[in-house]
């Protein structure tokens, strides 16, 4: 079943098999990245769903759309959580720049952070689950994004999902995470990712290991996107999550 629904002002993609008079035990929450279209991790619902009959049972998927339109500078039903330097990550992309975000801090961040945040706020009070049974991730500008939003919580997520992401706001995260806390984190990166390098990618999961974090780092041969055994992996803790509910 699917359904559309609005929630913390995102409008955001339902996918579940549970009878909609059955709470959910666990809310997994994924953010899509930059230039993508609202719909562009839905089809990842069903296919987790189907991939273990405890998650079937016990789990729905949330995916909210980024508020931000990109119709305007020619990405036709594209979105972004916040807007990028279009010439700059081109001009990287061709010419095969290392692209170091350590130091940014980027416009429009903190009012995505406020919606996700929300968002989050409506969905524990809609089903009365804590943050401990509530999975927070994403793809790349969205990973960005549920990162920020998992060092910033009052209470750690159940898990945080960070596929192709990178290390922003360098001083701010670490701060963040040395207070954090325990927190389970799956990442995965591509060793030839061109829009966002490896090398930062081993920074960011630097980073959580130096906090203290319990983390899964799957590294693949490939680019920008998601292998399937980063969704293995990641059906395999939904499912242990499931169990345990």
């Amino acid at each position: 079943m699917q359904k559309v629904e609005t929630l913390g002002g995102l409008t955001c993609r339902i996918v579940q098999q549970l009878d909609e008079s059955v709470s959910p035990k666990l809310v997994v929450i994924l953010c899509h990245g930059f230039g993508a279209p609202g719909t562009d991790l839905v089809g990842l619902g069903p296919e987790l769903l189907d991939s273990h009959v405890s998650i079937a049972g016990a789990v729905q998927f949330i995916f909210p759309e980024a508020p931000l339109s990109l119709d305007g500078v020619g990405m036709s039903g594209a979105r972004a959580w916040w807007q990028l330097d279009m010439e700059r990550l081109l001009a990287a992309a061709q010419g095969g720049t290392f692209r170091d975000l350590r130091n940014d801090r980027p416009d429009g961040l903190p009012e995505a952070r406020e919606k996700l945040m929300a968002l989050i706020d409506e969905v524990r009070e809609r089903t009365g689950l804590p943050m401990s049974r509530i999975v927070l991730g994403g793809f790349s500008q969205g990973s960005m994004l549920a990162t920020d939003v998992a060092l910033r919580l009052a209470e750690p997520p159940a898990y945080l999902c960070v596929w192709s992401g990178t290390l922003l706001s360098e001083d701010v995260w670490r701060e963040l995470a040395a207070k954090r806390g325990p927190l389970n984190v799956l990442q995965s990166h591509g060793r030839h990712d061109p829009i966002l390098p490896f090398e930062a990618a081993i920074w960011l999961r630097e980073m959580f290991d130096e906090s203290g974090f319990d983390v899964d780092f799957i590294e693949f041969p490939g680019i920008h996107t998601i292998p399937h055994p980063a969704l293995v992996s990641f059906a395999q803790i939904l499912d242990r999550l499931s169990r345990t509910a």
